[in-house]
């Protein structure tokens, strides 16, 4: 595993991936399995891993939380950065802080908190989790409201937040105010785009940000490192092309669930046995066979790309 610092460098050379986590039927972590996931990625040129809202870790047991950051460190590869999260209530990542000290995760990814949160109670709690931790946190801005820019300049210049995944969904991406002053607060090379393929394009073009999350790169991963190369070249109609390519399975993913929807996908496209989902969550049970439909031809388009 990569343990090095993260710098723009990293966050510019790959794809953020945010995979399922695979489980036994009886919700134990398995491991084979998890590791079938990250070489998939690997083979795709995808050297970041992010586990957080896709891996359900909003309910993952405090009780095996060292044993999933034991796992994650042995089936990743030499060259691969994986980011664990914590949260989404203060004392669970508080609590997680401890375990972390004992890891060499370089950073980790506070998952928001939507409800029971105000801006000062959230910069207070990255300040305290970052302190207790010892390195520099992700911080995750989900939703309108949640946190106003000043308080995230605050907590960039002081050197607490190794880079920000920016996941507000707006109806047109384009027509984002708070994006736009936020770049203008904040380098945007700290900034990543963090809802998949399909407003990559904007984010990457017309604001600057340095790299995109994606859950389906986890079915197709040498297309969606194509489309972050091409964006990067500012080869906008090649990245178009590719974009489309992912919108079938992006739709299922918007109309029934994400991350329930990609659990599913992962799984029907042989990639993976991910098992059942951790409860709260629960497995989809609607229109199984047309999300395996858009999987196995993701994964086909993928397939055919050249080595």
């Amino acid at each position: 595993m990569n343990t090095n610092p993260l710098s723009r460098e990293v966050l510019a050379n790959s794809v953020i991936a945010v995979p399922p986590l695979a489980r036994t039927s009886a919700w134990q972590i398995d491991a084979g399995q998890n590791q079938r996931i990250v070489r998939h990625l690997e083979a795709g040129g995808v050297s970041t891993l992010l586990y957080g809202g896709n891996a359900n870790l909003y309910h993952v047991r405090p009780s095996e939380y060292a044993q999933l950051l034991t796992m994650l460190t042995d089936i990743a590869g030499t060259n691969t950065l994986v980011i664990p999260a914590v949260g989404s209530s203060f004392g669970m990542m508080m609590d997680q802080a401890a375990v972390l000290r004992d890891f060499h995760f370089p950073t980790a990814m506070i998952l928001p908190q939507a409800d029971l949160a105000t801006p000062l109670g959230i910069e207070r709690g990255v300040r305290l989790f970052v302190e207790a931790y010892g390195r520099p946190a992700v911080l995750y801005i989900k939703h309108d409201g949640w946190i106003d820019i000043p308080r995230v300049r605050r907590l960039v210049d002081d050197g607490l937040i190794s880079f920000i995944k920016y996941a507000i969904v707006r109806k047109d991406p384009a027509d984002d105010k708070y994006l736009r002053e936020l770049v203008q607060e904040v380098d945007p090379s700290l900034i990543v785009s963090g809802i998949g393929e399909q407003p990559a394009i904007v984010h990457l073009r017309d604001f600057g940000l340095v790299s995109f999350t994606s859950g389906c790169v986890c079915v197709a991963p040498r297309l969606s490192q194509r489309l972050l190369k091409h964006l990067q070249a500012r080869e906008f109609a090649q990245a178009e092309a590719i974009r489309r390519q992912f919108s079938g399975l992006e739709e299922w993913r918007n109309t029934i669930h994400p991350i329930r929807v990609l659990h599913a996908a992962v799984h029907q496209a042989g990639i993976a046995d991910t098992g059942p989902l951790l409860p709260l969550l629960s497995e989809i049970d609607c229109r199984t066979d047309e999300v395996a439909e858009a999987a196995r031809e993701l994964l086909r388009q993928d397939s055919a790309l050249p080595y």
